[in-house]
Protein backbone atom coordinates (compact mmCIF):
# COMPACT_ATOMS: atom_id res chain seq x y z
CA UNK A 1 0.00 0.00 0.00
CA UNK A 2 1.31 3.21 -1.20
CA UNK A 3 -0.43 6.33 0.39
CA UNK A 4 0.14 10.19 0.83
CA UNK A 5 -0.55 12.71 3.05
CA UNK A 6 -1.67 16.09 2.66
CA UNK A 7 2.13 17.80 3.49
CA UNK A 8 3.59 14.57 1.58
CA UNK A 9 1.15 16.14 -1.81
CA UNK A 10 2.99 19.56 -1.02
CA UNK A 11 6.26 18.15 -0.86
CA UNK A 12 6.06 16.36 -3.83
CA UNK A 13 4.65 19.50 -5.50
CA UNK A 14 7.97 21.70 -4.00
CA UNK A 15 7.85 23.57 -0.50
CA UNK A 16 8.05 26.82 -2.66
CA UNK A 17 4.89 26.59 -4.22
CA UNK A 18 2.43 28.86 -2.36
CA UNK A 19 -0.57 27.55 -4.62
CA UNK A 20 -4.17 26.01 -2.93
CA UNK A 21 -4.33 22.94 -5.04
CA UNK A 22 -0.29 22.15 -4.57
CA UNK A 23 -1.38 18.87 -2.30
CA UNK A 24 -3.84 17.55 -4.91
CA UNK A 25 -1.28 18.27 -7.52
CA UNK A 26 1.11 16.05 -5.75
CA UNK A 27 -0.74 13.64 -4.99
CA UNK A 28 -1.51 12.74 -8.30
CA UNK A 29 1.82 13.28 -9.59
CA UNK A 30 2.83 10.56 -7.00
CA UNK A 31 -0.61 8.24 -8.02
CA UNK A 32 0.81 8.53 -11.69
CA UNK A 33 4.32 7.79 -10.96
CA UNK A 34 3.35 4.62 -9.00
CA UNK A 35 1.20 3.16 -11.28
CA UNK A 36 4.12 4.00 -14.17
CA UNK A 37 6.00 1.65 -12.08
CA UNK A 38 4.00 -1.11 -9.62
CA UNK A 39 4.14 -3.20 -12.66
CA UNK A 40 7.95 -4.03 -12.12
CA UNK A 41 7.70 -5.33 -8.74
CA UNK A 42 5.40 -7.74 -9.39
CA UNK A 43 3.21 -7.29 -6.57
CA UNK A 44 -0.52 -6.19 -6.11
CA UNK A 45 -0.58 -2.39 -4.72
CA UNK A 46 -2.92 -0.20 -3.41
CA UNK A 47 -2.76 4.07 -4.03
CA UNK A 48 -4.24 5.51 -0.30
CA UNK A 49 -4.56 8.85 0.49
CA UNK A 50 -4.28 9.16 3.96
CA UNK A 51 -5.88 11.86 6.96
CA UNK A 52 -7.92 14.68 5.08
CA UNK A 53 -9.42 16.94 8.24
CA UNK A 54 -12.63 19.14 7.31
CA UNK A 55 -9.71 22.25 6.40
CA UNK A 56 -8.39 19.86 4.01
CA UNK A 57 -11.41 18.90 1.95
CA UNK A 58 -9.79 21.52 -1.36
CA UNK A 59 -6.82 18.44 -1.73
CA UNK A 60 -10.07 15.58 -1.25
CA UNK A 61 -12.01 17.51 -3.89
CA UNK A 62 -8.94 17.71 -6.06
CA UNK A 63 -7.92 14.00 -5.99
CA UNK A 64 -11.38 12.50 -6.54
CA UNK A 65 -11.80 15.00 -9.33
CA UNK A 66 -8.79 13.27 -10.63
CA UNK A 67 -10.23 9.58 -10.38
CA UNK A 68 -13.30 10.50 -12.45
CA UNK A 69 -10.90 11.65 -15.13
CA UNK A 70 -9.20 8.41 -15.08
CA UNK A 71 -12.13 6.41 -14.42
CA UNK A 72 -13.28 8.37 -17.73
CA UNK A 73 -10.83 7.08 -19.84
CA UNK A 74 -9.76 3.33 -18.33
CA UNK A 75 -12.95 2.32 -16.62
CA UNK A 76 -11.06 2.40 -13.05
CA UNK A 77 -10.17 5.08 -10.73
CA UNK A 78 -6.73 6.39 -9.98
CA UNK A 79 -6.55 5.99 -6.68
CA UNK A 80 -7.88 2.98 -4.95
CA UNK A 81 -8.93 4.49 -1.82
CA UNK A 82 -9.38 7.48 0.00
CA UNK A 83 -9.98 8.53 3.70
CA UNK A 84 -11.83 11.10 5.43
CA UNK A 85 -10.89 12.31 9.06
CA UNK A 86 -13.30 14.50 10.27
CA UNK A 87 -13.23 13.10 13.83
CA UNK A 88 -12.92 16.30 15.66
CA UNK A 89 -16.47 17.99 13.55
CA UNK A 90 -20.27 16.56 15.27
CA UNK A 91 -20.54 13.05 14.32
CA UNK A 92 -23.72 13.96 12.63
CA UNK A 93 -21.63 16.35 10.18
CA UNK A 94 -18.66 13.97 10.06
CA UNK A 95 -21.05 11.26 8.39
CA UNK A 96 -23.12 13.67 6.80
CA UNK A 97 -19.82 14.38 4.97
CA UNK A 98 -18.83 11.38 4.35
CA UNK A 99 -22.04 10.13 3.20
CA UNK A 100 -21.88 12.79 0.59
CA UNK A 101 -18.24 11.88 -0.75
CA UNK A 102 -19.53 8.24 -0.95
CA UNK A 103 -21.96 8.45 -3.19
CA UNK A 104 -19.34 10.03 -5.41
CA UNK A 105 -16.91 7.81 -5.17
CA UNK A 106 -19.41 4.03 -5.12
CA UNK A 107 -20.16 4.27 -8.70
CA UNK A 108 -15.86 4.45 -9.56
CA UNK A 109 -15.48 1.36 -7.11
CA UNK A 110 -13.35 3.71 -4.63
CA UNK A 111 -12.97 2.76 -0.65
CA UNK A 112 -13.68 5.23 1.77
CA UNK A 113 -12.08 4.73 4.79
CA UNK A 114 -13.38 7.28 7.69
CA UNK A 115 -12.46 7.82 11.22
CA UNK A 116 -15.08 8.15 14.22
CA UNK A 117 -13.37 8.73 17.65
CA UNK A 118 -10.45 10.93 17.78
CA UNK A 119 -6.97 8.86 17.90
CA UNK A 120 -4.53 10.41 20.37
CA UNK A 121 -1.28 12.04 19.56
CA UNK A 122 -0.39 13.94 16.99
CA UNK A 123 0.05 13.64 12.90
CA UNK A 124 0.45 16.07 9.43
CA UNK A 125 -0.13 18.93 11.81
CA UNK A 126 -3.63 17.69 13.49
CA UNK A 127 -2.18 17.58 17.56
CA UNK A 128 -4.39 15.58 19.79
CA UNK A 129 -2.08 15.11 22.70
CA UNK A 130 -3.55 16.57 25.12
CA UNK A 131 -7.36 15.28 24.93
CA UNK A 132 -9.85 14.45 26.73
CA UNK A 133 -8.96 10.35 27.42
CA UNK A 134 -12.81 9.76 27.56
CA UNK A 135 -12.42 10.74 24.11
CA UNK A 136 -10.64 8.61 23.01
CA UNK A 137 -12.92 5.23 22.88
CA UNK A 138 -15.53 5.04 20.06
CA UNK A 139 -18.94 3.67 21.47
CA UNK A 140 -20.67 1.07 19.53
CA UNK A 141 -24.00 3.40 18.80
CA UNK A 142 -21.18 5.62 16.79
CA UNK A 143 -20.09 2.89 14.51
CA UNK A 144 -23.27 1.78 13.83
CA UNK A 145 -24.52 4.90 13.05
CA UNK A 146 -21.44 5.33 10.55
CA UNK A 147 -22.67 1.66 9.30
CA UNK A 148 -26.29 2.91 8.70
CA UNK A 149 -25.38 5.42 6.78
CA UNK A 150 -22.63 4.03 4.89
CA UNK A 151 -23.86 0.57 3.85
CA UNK A 152 -27.15 1.92 2.56
CA UNK A 153 -24.78 3.13 -0.43
CA UNK A 154 -22.12 0.56 -0.57
CA UNK A 155 -20.29 -1.55 0.69
CA UNK A 156 -16.49 -0.90 -0.14
CA UNK A 157 -16.21 1.08 3.58
CA UNK A 158 -14.15 0.88 6.59
CA UNK A 159 -14.14 2.73 10.36
CA UNK A 160 -11.09 3.64 11.85
CA UNK A 161 -12.38 3.23 15.50
CA UNK A 162 -11.03 4.29 18.61
CA UNK A 163 -9.63 2.24 21.07
CA UNK A 164 -7.20 4.10 23.14
CA UNK A 165 -4.54 4.01 20.09
CA UNK A 166 -2.22 7.49 19.40
CA UNK A 167 -0.29 8.60 16.77
CA UNK A 168 3.55 8.96 17.07
CA UNK A 169 6.39 6.62 18.52
CA UNK A 170 5.89 4.98 21.72
CA UNK A 171 7.79 2.13 23.10
CA UNK A 172 5.25 -0.96 23.86
CA UNK A 173 3.82 -0.88 26.99
CA UNK A 174 3.33 2.67 26.92
CA UNK A 175 -0.09 2.79 25.33
CA UNK A 176 -2.87 1.79 26.85
CA UNK A 177 -4.80 0.29 23.87
CA UNK A 178 -8.70 -1.60 24.60
CA UNK A 179 -8.64 -4.02 21.64
CA UNK A 180 -11.59 -5.58 23.00
CA UNK A 181 -13.85 -2.75 22.87
CA UNK A 182 -13.88 -3.25 19.02
CA UNK A 183 -15.53 -6.77 19.73
CA UNK A 184 -18.51 -4.87 21.33
CA UNK A 185 -18.67 -2.80 18.09
CA UNK A 186 -18.97 -6.01 16.20
CA UNK A 187 -21.74 -7.69 18.39
CA UNK A 188 -23.39 -4.78 18.69
CA UNK A 189 -24.22 -4.15 15.09
CA UNK A 190 -24.85 -7.73 14.00
CA UNK A 191 -27.46 -7.62 16.45
CA UNK A 192 -28.86 -4.61 14.79
CA UNK A 193 -28.71 -5.77 11.51
CA UNK A 194 -28.92 -9.81 12.21
CA UNK A 195 -26.20 -10.50 10.04
CA UNK A 196 -24.37 -14.08 9.96
CA UNK A 197 -21.54 -12.56 9.51
CA UNK A 198 -19.01 -12.91 13.17
CA UNK A 199 -17.44 -9.49 11.74
CA UNK A 200 -19.83 -7.79 9.70
CA UNK A 201 -17.67 -4.15 9.94
CA UNK A 202 -14.12 -3.50 8.47
CA UNK A 203 -12.27 -1.75 10.76
CA UNK A 204 -9.21 0.28 10.55
CA UNK A 205 -5.88 0.09 13.32
CA UNK A 206 -4.65 3.71 13.45
CA UNK A 207 -1.24 4.76 15.97
CA UNK A 208 -0.16 1.21 16.12
CA UNK A 209 3.14 2.12 17.69
CA UNK A 210 3.69 1.32 21.29
CA UNK A 211 0.73 -1.59 20.90
CA UNK A 212 2.09 -5.36 21.45
CA UNK A 213 1.85 -7.95 19.12
CA UNK A 214 -0.70 -9.68 21.61
CA UNK A 215 -2.89 -6.71 21.70
CA UNK A 216 -2.66 -6.41 17.82
CA UNK A 217 -3.59 -9.88 17.47
CA UNK A 218 -6.40 -9.47 18.88
CA UNK A 219 -7.68 -6.10 17.01
CA UNK A 220 -7.01 -8.47 14.28
CA UNK A 221 -9.10 -11.32 15.16
CA UNK A 222 -11.62 -8.47 15.83
CA UNK A 223 -12.65 -6.98 12.26
CA UNK A 224 -9.44 -4.87 11.48
CA UNK A 225 -8.25 -5.31 8.49
CA UNK A 226 -5.48 -2.36 7.95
Amino acid sequence: MIQVSNGGGKFLVGKSVSDPNAAAAGSVALAYHVRAVAKYYGVPVVLHSDHCAKKLLPWFDGMLEADKEYFEKFGEPLFSSHMLDLSEEPDEENIAICVKYFKEMTPMNIWLEMEIGITGGEEDGVNNEDIDPEKLYTTPEQVYSVYQALSAIGPMFSIAAAFGNVHGVYKPGNVSLSPEKLLTHQEYTKEKIGSDLARPIFLVMHGGSGSTDEEIKEAVVNGVVK
